[in-house]
């Protein structure tokens, strides 16, 4: 079962960012884009951890975070463009378990959830969802290997990633430029041709080993993990 996240931002760009950023990591996200929407949802999904703004409209991110710890011991980040150390004393006063100070980088932010979630004790895990199996084909993105027809295969890790992103969603169609996106990240400037050289390695590892799935290429828009049947 995925870690479940509230995000609690009413900037949509930066609560987009992170939504797309933490769905691809596995996790289960959920947004509100002002403190009252955010308590409600808290209350009706009851997730894992809760990212929280400061500088909301309807109910700042204190006193949803204060309405919170009245009821619940829910891990909580928040998330502010303040860098001032008043602030951060606030934060952790009125329970807040860490805080990140925009802007930020995506690493830091996952670091920060993994580090948090282990510190409160929250033992929900995505390592089931961080390996996946098919037929003949074992995709392992915690030990990072990847096994064919029984046998190790070396593989590089953006050639594992490209495999694991196309393979959590069978069936589903990815452009290049989606691809890109998601698993080079959104400072990659670069060709798309990229996306064709990984697949064509990818190919050489897999091609005739099952004939219940393939890395199929969708001509004129991208590529598939497909799953016969």
């Amino acid at each position: 079962m995925a870690v479940s996240v509230l995000i609690v931002e009413d900037d949509k760009n930066i609560a987009e960012l992170l939504q797309m950023y933490l769905e691809k990591e596995g996790y289960a996200v959920t947004v509100a884009h002002d403190g009252g929407a955010g308590l409600s949802k808290f209350r009706a999904i009851k997730p894992d951890l809760v990212m929280l703004d400061v500088m909301m409209p309807v109910m700042d991110g204190w006193g949803v975070c204060k309405a919170i710890r009245a009821e619940s011991q829910t891990p909580v980040i928040m998330l502010t463009a303040k860098g001032e150390t008043d602030d951060k004393v606030t934060g952790l006063k009125t329970g807040a378990d860490d805080y990140i100070t925009k802007p930020f980088e995506m690493r830091e932010v996952l670091a920060r959830i993994e580090a948090v979630l282990r510190r409160t004790g929250n033992t929900v895990t995505k390592k089931n969802e961080r390996r996946l199996v098919f037929d003949k084909l074992v995709i392992d993105m915690d030990a990072f290997e990847l096994t064919v027809d029984g046998k190790k295969v070396d593989t590089p890790p953006k050639e594992m990633e490209l495999l694991f992103h196309l393979a959590s969603s069978p069936n589903r169609v990815y452009t290049r430029n989606q691809l890109l996106d998601e698993v080079w990240g959104f400072d990659y400037f670069g060709d798309s041709r990229t996306v064709d050289v990984h697949v064509k390695r990818l190919r050489e590892k897999l091609e005739g080993v099952s004939d219940q799935w393939t890395v199929k290429t969708v001509w004129g828009v991208g590529y598939k993990f497909e799953v016969v049947g």
